[in-house]
């Protein structure tokens, strides 16, 4: 089956000369990052390749979180909460954005206690989240066979519809002046004095100052193309939507094998909640030693694959020519084929943990492609290399959920606001100053 359906957005036919900034990738980040800019004035063209919203910013769970996150970004998630809350009437358009909450269970009381501290990170942030014990899980779901130690519940959290949000933005990013370019790829930055002072596209030149590059799984190579290092590898998570189901849970939920999502037309978002396929590459030997921390601590939850991906990426060209064409012509949308196996396990465990989606009849599969980084947390940054230029990427299957916030804080770095938090978890250089890599959260 083809990837999700996702709410078109019609690009622009005239390429604009020169704009204040151009934003290269129109996923959630992007896109978040043009309507931030634009809301601001600045002038800014969304450069796409393929179309809007139609890579991860649609694959994903659709959850809203800022339960079990990575301590470092808890600030911007709180802000992207907020954000989130007013973005239907800020866009004109429905997000599919809800307050229903998120529960993780708890598998074993090393885990209650585990999920009991990582509350602390929320302290002073006013979001109603709390323990369960096995009894309220019990009493709050009694349709379930799940046996549980307990559960970390946030009431606070949150949920909308990946195929209609990273579009909602963009159109109201447009409406504020931002030019939307889909099927135009980039293929590279001009430089004039060794700063920013252009893009070339497929469809030709737009002279700029700043360029943001919001490239997703795509990034790293952009970057090699301009000298730049940035360490970054693809995984593949596979997802079902359900038909419409009476009588499941109105909480996203995360169990061992299975995690759920309600959708806005009544049905469900189900995946396997941990494992994910890890393509053996050929960027899995560059990056093996700084990756080295990641493997060792999600080892349970990564499946290895060496196939034909190996070969395919082997014959990407790592170096093009800004006046022929590039690797992101040749690739429009990355639309994995899923994993029917991890599909299928999944939607079996859940049937068994909870009865009611025995009945579920299942509508669509996809496989998505999230861009990872060695320590799982996003780069958001300007880059010291090349004056100009901006990266908002790697956000490790955690960017929906933090995507208008991400756009914010970028928005603010290239305008020189103050940031809406301390950027300082998200510089660029981490991951060559020697600084050791971080793992915190296992989700």
């Amino acid at each position: 089956m083809p990837g999700p359906y996702v709410v078109p957005v019609h690009g622009d036919a005239e390429l604009p000369r020169a704009v204040d900034v151009v934003v290269i990738g129109g996923g959630i980040i992007g896109a978040s990052t043009a309507l931030e800019l634009a809301d601001q004035g600045v002038s800014v063209a969304l450069c796409e390749k393929g179309g809007i919203g139609h890579e991860q910013s649609s694959r994903n769970w659709g959850w809203v979180r800022i339960t079990r996150r990575d301590p470092r970004e808890v600030p911007l998630m709180a802000e992207s909460l907020r954000l989130w809350a007013d973005l239907n009437r800020r866009t004109g358009r429905e997000t599919g954005f809800k307050r229903a909450g998120i529960v993780f269970t708890c598998a074993t009381d090393k885990q209650y206690h585990e999920h009991e501290r990582w509350l602390q990170n929320l302290e002073g942030y006013q979001i109603e989240s709390r323990m369960l014990t096995a009894k309220e899980f019990k009493e709050k779901y009694p349709g379930s066979n799940l046996s549980v130690a307990g559960a970390l519940y946030t009431a606070g959290d949150c949920r909308a519809e990946p195929q209609k949000a990273a579009p909602a933005i963009a159109e109201a990013a447009r409406e504020r002046g931002a030019h939307i370019l889909t099927e135009c790829a980039v293929r590279g930055l001009q430089l004039s004095g060794g700063r920013i002072s252009g893009v070339v596209t497929e469809r030709g030149e737009i002279a700029c100052k700043s360029v943001v590059l919001a490239g997703g799984a795509w990034s790293s190579l952009f970057m090699g193309n301009a000298g730049l290092d940035l360490p970054q590898l693809r995984v593949m998570n596979s997802v079902l939507r359900t038909k419409p189901l009476e009588g499941g849970p109105e909480e996203a939920m995360w169990a061992a094998g299975f995690a759920i999502r309600k959708r806005l037309d009544g049905g469900y978002t189900v995946a396997d909640g941990m494992q994910n396929i890890v393509d053996i590459v050929p960027a899995s030997f560059r990056y093996a030693k700084k990756f080295m921390p990641a493997y060792k601590y999600e080892w349970r939850s990564l499946k290895f694959r060496l196939g034909g991906r190996y070969f395919d990426d082997l014959r990407v060209p790592r170096r093009w020519a800004l006046d022929e064409p590039s690797p992101f012509e040749y690739n429009r949308v990355l639309d994995p084929v899923p994993s029917k196996a991890m599909i299928n396990g999944a939607f079996s465990r859940l049937s068994k943990a909870i009865p009611v989606f025995a009945k579920a009849e299942i509508a669509q599969t996809w496989g998505g492609m999230i861009d990872v980084t060695p320590d799982a947390v996003p780069v958001i940054d300007a880059i010291d290399a090349i004056p100009g230029f901006h990266v908002a990427t790697g956000f490790s299957g955690h960017g929906f959920g933090i995507g208008p916030a991400a756009g914010r804080l970028m928005a603010d770095i290239v305008t020189g606001r103050p940031p809406i938090v301390d950027p300082g978890a998200f510089r660029f250089k981490r991951f060559s100053d020697g600084s050791p890599i971080e793992l915190v959260s296992g989700f």
